[in-house]
């Protein structure tokens, strides 16, 4: 064959490769609202950047006469390419191939890939959209997910890795996205779950339609699993680009920092009158984060989950940081085992890839009641300690209003050391709140006075004067300083720029034994 035979021969390979599945099955995945696996990319990725791998790949399979069906690339489309210039691994699962469902030769194709960020440090992106194992293949197409699921353990807290699932994603196809560090899904268009509507129906007789069941609204309000939803693909992968700005590329590296034209020393006078008289009137701390943030840019993570504690991530100065706030809007700002939950999850993220952590606090403690305490809070809040106590990452806090109780010490106390620990004047930290103290220290002499109420009155006037304030934490160095609420956005870039060369590490361990 001559040379002009052989290089036709590769073009005429390469062509097959990036049709998929043929037109019909592209233009019924688009008749679904959904983009191709390399359409996805297209968007995902810097525009050129992409380099392919494993193009040829193709199923070895025999039963069922599959041997006369071996499209290449075999249902997935892998690879690496830039975002913002930077490095990523990406897999896209198409839909068009056998449902996208997983073979020996596609699970391989993904391990490959994910080996080698392991290799060079860097993400990974995974695009999920297929039917699950492919039925021909038998235990096979299981080994390949267990491959992956390995793979998944393997690289947390190494590098970044992300999962948007955009089409169905079901049985044990589930578990490599839940191992990942960020889940996004698609409205209408996307479901995860377990045990699809029918196998539900049989066996707990309960009828549930997929979307109820495992769409994006179920597990980005119910669930926890999704934490971030969009209306269709391009939104999705603009989002995916958006989070990789916040993120280094592996644990080695420092946050990202860049370039703010928003002075570092801007007086926020707005947050001066944010604090409600009342103490007990509700304000939106999401308020607060907006107004000392580089241009007031927040990126929210799990924004429809145990939404009394806000996650996500902002710059203070340029750096990249990750933010935890209890939101005084829901539940009163009140920790549960779903914003416990919430919370841990994103510190260890945080912790493991180097992103500085700022906590704004105004928690009048955990949620009562029989659900919360049958339900777990003990082990669930004892997540959330665990991992202030375990990160070494810069920790600063700042206690707008209430720090009571258990909750004090957990929300990034200096006891569990927190680097930078201020308070602004309204501040109330204290065993409980003062009503709640009166009752129980006074009880019998407000039992026995003539006028009872007048003199619960009178204690809670007392008790909030000398324990409600920030002073008595000041005076024992638990809090560094008690500032004016305008000058925060000052107080943290100075913190963050000293605690920019910090070091901190923990006992030699193979590794800790968080509350499960």
């Amino acid at each position: 064959m001559a040379h002009e035979d052989k290089y036709r021969r590769l073009e005429e390979l390469r062509e097959a490769s990036r049709k998929g599945g043929g037109e019909e099955a592209v233009q019924r995945q688009h008749q679904r609202g959904k983009l191709t696996a390399r359409e996805r990319i297209d968007l995902l990725l810097d525009q050129g950047s992409f380099v392919e791998t494993d193009a040829f790949a193709a199923h070895q399979c025999r039963d069922f006469g599959m041997e006369e069906k071996r499209p290449l690339t075999d249902g997935v489309v892998t690879g690496h390419g830039l975002i913002d210039g930077r490095r990523v691994f990406v897999f896209s699962q198409d839909f068009t191939i056998f449902g996208g469902s997983l073979s020996e030769a596609y699970a391989r194709k993904i391990v490959k890939i994910m080996d080698m960020a392991m290799k060079v440090g860097v993400p990974v992106i995974g695009l999920n959209d297929s039917g699950g194992a492919r039925i021909q293949e038998g235990v096979i197409s299981l080994g390949g997910y267990a491959d992956i699921f390995l793979r998944n353990t393997m690289a947390s807290g190494v590098v970044p890795q992300i999962s948007a699932i955009m089409g169905p994603c079901a049985g044990g196809a589930v578990y490599s996205p839940a191992i990942t560090d960020f889940v996004f899904m698609v409205e209408d268009t996307s479901y995860m779950f377990v045990t699809g509507p029918n196998v539900v129906k049989t066996v707990t007789h309960e009828e549930v339609t997929l979307e109820e069941l495992g769409g994006a609204s179920a597990h980005a309000v119910k669930s926890g699993v999704a934490h971030f939803t969009s209306p269709d693909d391009a939104t999705c992968l603009a989002q995916v680009r958006r989070l990789m700005a916040y993120l280094p590329l592996n644990n080695m590296e420092d946050a990202p920092a860049t370039g703010t034209r928003d002075d570092p020393r801007r007086v926020c006078g707005k947050l001066d009158d944010i604090i409600p008289e009342d103490p007990n009137k509700p304000y939106d701390m999401k308020d607060v984060i907006a107004e000392v943030l580089d241009d007031g840019e927040f990126m929210e993570v799990h924004q429809h989950f145990a939404e009394n504690l806000i996650v996500g991530f902002g710059r203070i100065d340029g750096r990249s940081i990750g933010i935890i706030g209890n939101q005084p809007a829901v539940l009163a700002g009140c920790l549960d085992s779903s914003a416990s939950l919430k919370g841990a999850r994103f510190i260890r993220f945080c912790d493991s890839m180097n992103i500085p952590l700022l906590t704004f606090e105004d928690v009048p403690g955990f949620l009562p009641g029989t659900d919360q305490e049958w339900g777990g809070i003990i082990k669930h809040g004892a997540k959330l300690l665990y991992s202030y106590c375990e990160a070494t990452v810069p920790k600063v806090t700042v206690i707008t209003r209430k720090a009571y109780g258990g909750a004090y010490d957990v929300m990034n106390s200096k006891h569990v050391r927190g680097d930078v620990n201020l308070a602004w004047p309204m501040a109330e930290i204290a065993v409980m709140g003062p009503k709640g103290a009166v009752e129980i220290i006074f009880k019998r002499d407000i039992k026995a006075a003539n006028d009872p109420a007048a003199l619960e009155q009178q204690k809670v006037a007392e008790y909030r004067e000398k324990f409600a304030n920030p002073y008595i934490a000041a005076e024992r160095g638990y809090i560094d300083d008690v500032i004016m609420p305008s000058e925060t956005r000052r107080k943290l870039v100075e913190a963050f720029a000293l605690l920019e060369t910090k070091r901190d590490q923990n006992p030699p361990k193979k590794h800790g034994n968080i509350p499960l």
